[in-house]
């Protein structure tokens, strides 16, 4: 599968596994087997149990494309999303990106208790891609959205869960990504935060290039995506709109 220029993300026939360490036991195969869901089981070379959490997995992304991953827990969306981001290395396969890839997930990735929201600004910042300039040019704005005044001053290690949440969603929103790859809809903090972080999040996915968003909500996939894959037990079940790809998939989880 070759990409043409406006393919912003390709995977051609990937796939993944996972070896299961101490996992030669019966009770442990079989109760892996009758979980309906996930991936498959297989021996490796060395007679490893190995989880198949994605076989032979293909399609193309262009700009403009907002796909939904739907499927059951299990199915592979997360580690889908994870290959994408390269968290995850293929054992066959490749995957092609043209691009800044921004993944919504694991956003507290980086963060250091020990030094100050500033010095955590721009540590995060570094980690997401942007240079020492993009991230000093985004430090007002970071400092606005989050409210934290002073306390950025000092230790990360003595805020609230809210106020580290502040930070970390403000970072992680402060640029326009070219790849945004989202695991659920985020809306973050404390109530009198969420409202504000709901606009913010609306206004970063609206100037993403590419949208791919594993969800569990019909609604929310249909507001956001214009294209869907259907993901069942580590391969593609389907493609299309997201109206046939739901409608698809609730016709599977009632006839199973």
């Amino acid at each position: 599968m070759t990409m043409n220029q406006d393919t912003l993300l390709s995977l051609d026939n990937v796939s993944i596994s996972f070896p299961i360490y101490h996992g030669g036991s019966r009770s442990l195969k079989k109760s892996l087997l009758f979980r309906g869901s996930g991936g498959q089981l297989a021996n490796d070379a060395n007679q490893r149990i190995t989880v198949q959490a994605l076989r032979n997995v293909s399609f193309n992304i262009e700009a403009g494309d907002r796909v939904a991953l739907i499927g059951s827990n299990g199915a592979g969306k997360t580690t889908l999303l994870r290959v994408m981001a390269g968290i995850y290395e293929p054992v066959a396969g490749v995957v092609r990106t043209k691009g800044r890839i921004s993944p919504m997930f694991d956003i507290s990735l980086g963060i250091d208790g020990e030094i100050s929201g500033y010095d955590n600004i721009r540590l995060r910042g570094l980690i997401l891609g942007l240079t020492a300039q993009e991230i000093e040019e985004r430090i007002a704005d970071i400092v606005e959205f989050t409210e934290l005044g002073d306390y950025l001053d000092i230790p990360v290690r003595t805020y609230s869960s809210g106020m580290m949440t502040r930070l970390t969603f403000a970072v992680a929103t402060c640029f326009a990504p070219e790849i945004l790859l989202m695991d659920e809809w985020i809306v973050a903090g404390d109530a009198g935060f969420i409202s504000k972080a709901q606009n913010r999040i609306e206004s970063f996915v609206e100037s993403a290039n590419v949208l791919v968003l594993a969800s569990h909500s019909p609604d929310i996939c249909k507001r956001w995506c214009n294209k869907a894959i259907w993901m069942d037990k580590g391969q593609v079940r389907g493609a299309g709109t997201v109206d046939e790809m739901n409608e698809a998939y609730q016709t599977f989880k009632e006839d199973f």
